[in-house]
């Protein structure tokens, strides 16, 4: 045989075996990586329909929707805004980072969807119903008190009920409105739910969800014994009230929270997630078999790598896109992918005042960037993602600030100081909680670019910052970042856009574009 054509013949196979391979692979845990935390999902017909938790971020609970469970797209949030107080607004030096709303509920009921959650905030608990959950409207409704982890159940025989609770686990039951609890219902369901993962207990149980199979009561609850590591607890009962019996459900790379789906062949699946460092916590599913009566999850007890449903195809554009800015005159809106931290003042953005870029305005004075309003956010995605951005900075005003942003308690800023006459790029290093002037840089034109660089991979949780003066050619800019996942926000690193005025109001900046892939040109 001819060399060369050995060479070909055998560099084609090696081509066509490794393509089959990637076309066969099927989907990988874990499904989203992506900072999507205690999840709720519900299957209508042939649809899955899935809510997280935002906390401080507007519009809040977003919902998504799956044709298998692996690819999801944004299709809308339960609420614009949660309520009107200075912590969500950013008012009086106040915020409510960490908080806001917490973990939700959703179901299908009768023709109508449901999302309740709850907020330390506010000290209420939220329901939100539409026959429409892809196009709404939301109808809301709140009470106190304020039912940690609950779960929303509606019962065969007609009645409403919340589990809720850490350790104790306590039931009420709802009016049939769910405007409210009705009185003298109230009582302890399981006294110790932690009990299963044995006397050392580090995290209580909680995160309740509820399902019932075959006549039976499935309560899934979290639990983190002190030197161990996150661990599903299930309890069982022939009635809602008990008594429950209970057992760990999996404990494995500590994937854990969350519940029951099934898919209209049969298959039975849990969906969990992890906490994976600074990119956050991460969708995780594990298939489900039945036994004696009990969800057995994992293979072997273990979180596999590989399931059985088709292929992921990424994160972008469903849970994360660009954005041109590009906009016809009526359609002021954004897309779903964007969040406000907390509540935006509406009057001080704009994606029409000028075509194609979002105009972001000063309304006040601000001392710090976490305490800044209207800065526009996305999640940051792993393994490893990148963002950038275009920014005119021709009507800044004295004392601005604007630029690209990785939003945590360690933030990382890389933006335009006005100071005076002078323009300067500057980055801005939080890695140890406080802010660094880590570079400035004089700038002598009016568009920059800016780009951040993330590295979560197997938890290195590294981010590097660029700028550019052609939109071509990077050069870094600072200090590395140091990410980290901190509790007084409890939330993974997003891609911020920001613009506040230290010194004069009335400034303003407009930004070209905002560009997300999962690709970076550094590993270092």
């Amino acid at each position: 045989m001819n060399k060369k054509i050995f060479q070909l013949g055998f560099l084609t196979l090696i081509y066509f075996c490794l393509n089959l391979s990637s076309q066969g692979q099927g989907a990988r845990n874990p499904i989203l990586f992506a900072d999507l935390p205690d999840i709720s999902i519900i299957r209508v017909g042939d649809s899955y329909y899935m809510s997280s938790t935002t906390m401080h971020m507007s519009p809040g609970v977003p919902i998504m929707k799956s044709k298998d469970l692996v690819n999801w797209q944004l299709v809308s949030y339960a609420y614009d805004t949660l309520a009107s107080v200075d912590e969500l607004n950013l008012e009086n030096g106040k915020s409510t980072y960490g908080r806001g709303s917490w973990a939700s509920s959703l179901r299908f009921h009768n023709g109508t969807y449901y999302v309740t959650t709850f907020a330390q905030t506010t000290g209420k608990t939220y329901v939100y119903t539409t026959k429409n959950i892809e196009k709404g409207p939301w109808k809301a409704t709140s009470f106190s008190p304020s039912y940690h982890d609950h779960t929303l159940f509606f019962d065969d025989d007609g009645h409403i009920y919340l589990i809720w609770g850490a350790g104790k686990l306590q039931l009420v039951e709802l009016k049939s409105d769910l405007s409210g609890v009705k009185p003298g219902t109230e009582r302890v369901l399981i006294e110790n739910a932690t009990a299963p993962a044995g006397p050392n207990v580090g995290l209580p149980a909680e995160g309740s969800q509820l399902f019932k199979v075959n006549g039976k009561y499935y309560l899934f609850n979290i639990a983190w014994p002190k030197g161990g590591m996150r661990t599903v607890i299930i309890h069982r009962a022939d009635k809602i009230t008990g008594p429950y019996e209970g057992r760990i459900g999996l404990q494995d790379l500590g994937v854990a929270q969350g519940g029951l789906i099934d898919d209209p062949k049969g298959n039975w699946y849990a969906y969990l997630f992890r906490d994976f460092g600074a990119v956050g916590r991460i969708p995780y599913l594990v298939p489900v078999k039945w036994e004696a009566g009990w969800p057995v999850l994992g293979v072997n007890g273990k979180v596999p790598e590989t399931l059985n449903l088709p292929a992921s195809k990424g994160v972008i554009p469903g849970i994360v896109a660009s954005d041109e800015f590009s906009r016809k005159k009526e359609e002021a809106a954004l897309p779903l992918v964007w969040q406000w931290n907390h509540n935006p003042d509406n009057k001080l953005w704009s994606v029409t005042e000028r075509q194609g870029y979002l105009r972001l305005k000063t309304g006040r004075i601000d001392t710090t960037f976490l305490l800044a309003k209207n800065t526009l956010t996305q999640r940051t995605i792993g393994p490893v993602s990148s963002g950038s951005t275009s920014l005119d900075v021709s009507n800044m005003k004295d004392g601005d600030f604007a630029g690209l942003a990785l939003l945590q308690k360690n933030y990382g800023l890389v933006g335009v100081k006005v100071n005076g006459t002078s323009k300067n790029i500057v980055m801005i290093n939080a890695s140890n909680g406080k802010p660094v002037e880590a570079q400035s840089i004089p700038l002598a034109q009016k568009t920059v670019y800016f780009k951040a660089e993330c590295n979560f991979t197997d938890k290195k949780d590294v981010a590097n910052l660029f700028y550019s003066l052609d939109g071509k050619s990077w050069k870094p800019i600072g200090t590395q970042l140091k990410m980290a996942y901190t509790l007084p926000h409890f939330m993974g690193y997003r891609f911020g856009l920001f613009n506040y005025a230290t010194k004069n109001i009335g400034g303003y900046a407009d930004f070209d574009y905002f560009h997300i892939t999962d690709r970076i040109t550094n590993l270092k």
